[in-house]
């Protein structure tokens, strides 16, 4: 069976790196046998995380069917933007609210618990976003995922894919290959047990 993937880059922005890398990590992850799924942020809007709104009016619908789609695939791999060296918001609020959820109806929902987690970055800049991921990783092990190793940060990320949207320098493909191949490889490990 082939480990299920969703890929989420955590930017809206026209134009996003972090877009151009989830579209990269989904080839990638298909060629080497996993059944992908690439959604953006920007079709499930969330407010901001407020326990008062939690207590009111309960989980906001789209961080339910956001926590439904991560419960129903066995990795995630998250590309992610930094903002003054950490987390960006809009991805932060993401994870919060998901984090926030222990009941689909009648049944137990812990979306995160037990995922594996694979962290990409691309930035213009010569860090390549590599200073967020030490946050991000923080905050998915927090929520109960496992995080993996392997990660892919791309620097100089304005020329760094091609007209096809393939990574051009080939040790950041290599990277993004690797990333992937650890991914498909604790997902499978566990779908085994």
């Amino acid at each position: 069976m082939h480990p299920k993937i969703l890929i989420i880059p955590g930017s809206n922005r026209s134009g996003s790196f972090n877009a151009s890398l989830a579209a990269a990590a989904s080839v990638e992850l298909a060629r080497q046998g996993a059944d992908v799924t690439r959604i953006s942020l920007i079709d499930y809007p969330l407010p901001l995380v407020d326990e008062d709104l939690k207590e009111r009016s309960g989980i906001p619908d789209n961080a339910m069917k956001l926590g439904r789609m991560i419960a129903a695939h066995d990795g995630v791999f998250l590309c992610c933007p930094e903002y003054n060296s950490s987390i960006p918001p809009l991805l932060k609020n993401m994870i919060d609210w998901v984090s926030l959820i222990s009941r689909d109806g009648d049944r137990p929902l812990k979306a995160w618990q037990g995922r594996y987690v694979a962290l990409g970055s691309a930035s213009n800049g010569k860090f390549a976003g590599i200073r967020g991921l030490y946050h991000v990783r923080s905050v998915m092990a927090n929520v109960g995922t496992q995080v993996i190793s392997e990660q892919c940060s791309v620097g100089g990320a304005a020329s760094a894919f091609d007209e096809d949207g393939n990574l051009k320098d080939e040790r950041t493909a290599g990277m993004l290959a690797n990333t992937c191949k650890s991914l498909i490889a604790h997902c499978t490990l566990m779908n085994s047990r």
